[in-house]
């Protein structure tokens, strides 16, 4: 919810290896190559290994916190998340199966993962690919939930990303807490584990019991299939830099629907994702073009002919300006 290397890295990276080689590593070179390298333990950690702790999410002065489970078993990995506040929001995932449960209203949604961009239980999984479009640094050492974590910050090489600021765990690699940073160094948003434990025993019946539970709840299973920009009559006409096309999907395929379905674009430059959403113009449903932020998230809405765009992603308002330019159909 794709890796890809491009020619710049690589050429550094060959060019890490011929002055290793002679034993003459800078200083500077040595860190970025130890940052790098952090990229890929997180990434590893974010998938393998069992833990359990809370999560606590801050932005624009509110919080909220979740209990989360992970437990990885072969080749099966079983995710279970249950919000504290609010509506009491339940995810549960076994591999690419994915079912939210709101208790209140005794509603289940079934989907698939692939369909759900990035999610995850762990604060961020980033794809060392990100390094492409940030300048990653090394800045030392941390405390996090009570263990010992390097600090590295992911400084954007353009006005497109946010700065990204990340404690990974010493031992396992896992990320514990990650930040998001407007140009000036301030704070947009935060999550991090206020207590966790690593290598606890797996419990996959602890997510897959909650999965079959169906007894008194409303099960939607939104129609949702795999296409592509062109099959839909669609091309990449202005890509924006450093993202690519990481999946496309239609939304709300049924027979005989009065809406036509809305297509779905994924993109992901990664570490963040941002969603393109178009669907036809209803006059009486969307109105004039709107924008709104909560946290990192934004959204903007624009009316283009026959159809309506609805963009949205953890990325400034100027970037999601270019995706909704992004598209165009195709002669």
């Amino acid at each position: 919810m794709r890796p890809h290397l491009a020619p710049g890295p690589r050429r550094w990276l060959w060019h890490t290896v011929l002055v290793a080689g002679l034993g003459l590593v800078p200083a500077a070179v040595s860190a970025d190559t130890d940052a790098r390298q952090w990229l890929g333990r997180m990434k590893a950690a974010a998938a393998n290994g069992s833990y359990q702790g809370t999560l606590v999410f801050s932005a624009g002065g509110v919080m909220s916190s979740s209990r989360v489970w992970h437990f990885r078993v072969g080749e099966h990995t079983y995710e279970r998340l249950e919000a504290q506040d609010g509506r009491q929001q339940r995810i549960y995932r076994h591999n690419d199966d994915v079912r939210t449960v709101w208790p209140q209203t005794r509603t289940a949604v079934v989907e698939r993962r692939e369909t759900l961009a990035a999610w995850s239980t762990t604060p961020q999984a980033v794809d060392p690919r990100a390094a492409d479009s940030y300048d990653v640094r090394h800045e030392g050492a941390g405390r996090v939930a009570g263990r010992d974590a390097a600090v590295l910050v992911l400084v954007p090489r353009d006005t497109l990303r946010f700065m990204q600021r990340f404690w990974a765990d010493q031992v396992s690699g896992l990320m514990l807490r990650a930040d998001v940073l407007a140009a000036d160094g301030s704070m947009v948003e935060s999550s991090a584990f206020s207590s966790i434990e690593l290598g606890v025993k797996p419990q996959p019946e602890l997510v897959l019991q909650a999965m079959r539970d169906d007894d008194g709840y409303r099960v939607l299973r939104p129609q949702v299939r795999r296409t592509t920009l062109e099959a839909e009559g669609w091309q990449l006409a202005r890509p924006v830099r450093g993202f690519a096309l990481a999946g496309c999907v239609l939304r709300g395929v049924e027979p005989g629907a009065a809406e036509p379905p809305m297509l779905q674009a994924v993109f992901s430059d990664g570490l963040t994702h941002v969603s393109v959403f178009v669907e036809r113009f209803n006059a009486e449903r969307h109105r004039s073009k709107a924008q709104a932020r909560m946290g990192a998230t934004s959204t903007l809405a624009r009316h283009d002919g026959e159809h309506w765009f609805t963009v949205v992603g953890d990325v400034p308002l100027v970037a999601l300006e270019q995706f909704a330019q992004a598209l165009d159909r195709r002669r």
